[in-house]
């Protein structure tokens, strides 16, 4: 299976740069998996297609301010890092740019007598691991000096940092947004708890194996880089019983998806644990767990329109999107959603 075959036609201008005012009015492009028809709906209309008894799954991870600039001690160059991964003890796994400037043993000011760094190591990958001395609380320091980390593609400033973090968002380490969950507002999850439908929160701290480009020819010779995942008690509860009771298990996002699929593999159930994963989920696949997929429209060869393909048919897909292209509806990370099922 070669990565052209998961690619499209997309016009720039369809990539959203800024979010919704309202952030459940978003279009919602309905598909069904069986048969390829599709329905365009708003995404309060997601409501209609739960029923009581089902379990919707949110990532809660919660997105840091994870771009963050140093001023090398040598000769005072600007260099800016994201923050990919918390290693612990203040050291974290990172990108680099320029990473010619980041040599191991490199010293960084990040804000003068508050926060200092040094690289360790550079990693196959090219990522860096660096540690971090400083003085106070480390996420209140990313509070002050950290932008939000939004894709490369959105051009346009973010106004307001709250807009690339969902409503329930609380387990802080994300250095992206889980952006399925975007579109949900806390009154549109208390019209779905009426409803009678359950909520289950799993926690998966998007690094770069979510948004990391698939670069080789061959899909399978990808290499999924890890990233780190929680399972609570009550959640894997209302997950087991609403797979036990024949209703559906609806992830949000392709996080949640891997959340799940990964627990299942490794312990034949969703039980509660904590690990990482680094599940490549690609046409051939077998669900175990998941249901119905709520989820962007993603970038053309990615592993994530590659895990919607396995989910609800290559073919469905492709053609679900060049129809949300004739349509013009918004893409990526700010823009619309699709719901399949």
């Amino acid at each position: 299976m070669k990565t052209i075959d998961f690619d499209y036609y997309l016009p720039k201008e369809l990539i959203a740069q800024v979010p919704l005012k309202d952030r459940d009015q978003s279009r919602l492009l309905v598909l069904n998996k069986s048969t390829g028809e599709l329905l365009h709906k708003v995404f309060t209309d997601v409501v209609d297609y739960l029923e009581a008894g089902d379990c919707l799954v949110l990532n809660d991870t919660k997105v840091i301010p994870a771009r963050i600039f140093g001023r090398l001690e040598s000769n005072e160059s600007i260099v800016e890092f994201l923050l990919l991964k918390d290693m612990g003890n203040g050291t974290w796994e990172t990108l680099v740019k320029p990473g010619k400037k980041a040599k191991i043993g490199a010293k960084l000011e990040f804000k003068k007598d508050v926060i200092y760094g040094e690289i360790l190591d550079i990693l196959p990958s090219g990522s860096r691991i660096i540690k971090f001395y400083f003085n106070g609380n480390f996420y209140n320091i990313l509070d002050e000096i950290g932008a939000m980390p939004v894709p490369h593609y959105i051009k346009k400033n973010l106004e307001e940092k709250d807009r690339y973090q969902t409503v329930y968002a609380k387990e802080i380490g994300s250095c992206a947004a889980p952006t399925a969950g975007l579109h949900f507002t806390e009154s549109l999850l208390s019209k779905i708890e009426e409803n009678g439908i359950n909520i289950a929160k799993v926690t998966l701290h998007v690094g770069l194996g979510t948004f990391r480009p698939v670069k080789c020819e061959d899909i399978k010779d990808h290499k999924m880089h890890t990233e780190w995942y929680s399972v609570p008690k009550e959640s894997a509860k209302i997950i087991n019983i609403t797979k036990k009771i024949g209703k559906k298990v609806v992830c949000v996002g392709t996080t949640s998806c891997r959340t799940l699929e990964s627990v299942f593999a490794k312990y034949g159930q969703i039980v509660e644990c904590c690990g990482e994963t680094d599940i490549f989920i690609y046409p051939g696949f077998k669900f175990k767990v998941m249901d119905a997929l709520i989820t962007n429209f993603h970038l053309p060869k990615s592993t994530l329109i590659m895990l919607v393909c396995a989910f609800a048919g290559k073919e469905n897909v492709l053609n679900a999107y060049k129809i949300a292209v004739d349509q013009k509806y918004r893409f990526f990370s700010f823009g619309d959603a699709m719901l399949a099922l």
